[in-house]
């Protein structure tokens, strides 16, 4: 009885060590064992300079499409639109301390708007020489006004030239007079383009 149990006991012993005697020779093995990894890529040397290539492109392109939208969203003015809007801007310069920066100012509106609105030369002109070429102008609407421009030209030359004074009211007076010839001349220009525009329109 006593020798089956010192041999049950033998066996178990035995049993345990070689569990633990295979349990330490596997663990090395265990440790070498890793999962298999996927390949690595590589991005090419050209990706990252053309993706800040398209980048900066794309920039400039959404920069022209603003650009493109706000000059649409800009009104173009007419001659005279342009002109009535300078002289409501040189307000700020009626005061009879500025009275030569006023009427250089509103002198040079006047013979830009002429320029613009009858394809005249006025800007490099002395007002002698374009009083004269005005009596040779085949515009009949603005060879009308040659008295009203003679006039507002020669006082606008002698506050330049001769330091002739203003005061406030003299100044509303001459801004007043351009204001009249502009819209003057507007008002026979749209009468001429309405006229051609009948003409134009086939009779039924």
């Amino acid at each position: 009885m006593t020798a089956g149990i010192d041999r049950l006991h033998a066996l178990r012993v035995a049993a345990l060590g070689a569990f633990f005697s295979t349990s330490v020779g596997a663990a090395p093995l265990a440790e070498d064992i890793r999962d298999i990894r996927g390949p690595k890529y590589l991005l090419p040397e050209w990706l990252l300079p053309a993706l800040i290539g398209g980048a900066a492109l794309l920039a400039l392109a959404l920069y022209g499409l603003w650009r493109w939208r706000r000059q649409r969203r800009t009104p173009v003015l007419l001659p005279h639109e342009l002109a009535l809007q300078r002289l409501e801007e040189i307000r700020t310069l009626m005061r009879p301390a500025h009275a030569r920066e006023f009427c250089i100012a509103i002198s040079d509106v006047i013979r830009s708007y002429i320029e613009q609105r009858f394809h005249v030369t006025a800007t490099r002109q002395t007002t002698e020489e374009f009083l004269r070429d005005l009596l040779q102008s085949a515009d009949a609407s603005l060879a009308q006004h040659q008295a009203l421009l003679g006039e507002f030209l020669h006082q606008c030359d002698f506050v330049k030239f001769a330091a002739l004074a203003l005061t406030l009211d003299n100044m509303e007076a001459l801004r007043q007079s351009a204001r009249t010839f502009v819209l003057e001349t507007a008002k026979a220009e749209q009468a001429a383009a309405a006229e051609q525009t009948r003409d134009s329109v086939p009779a039924t």
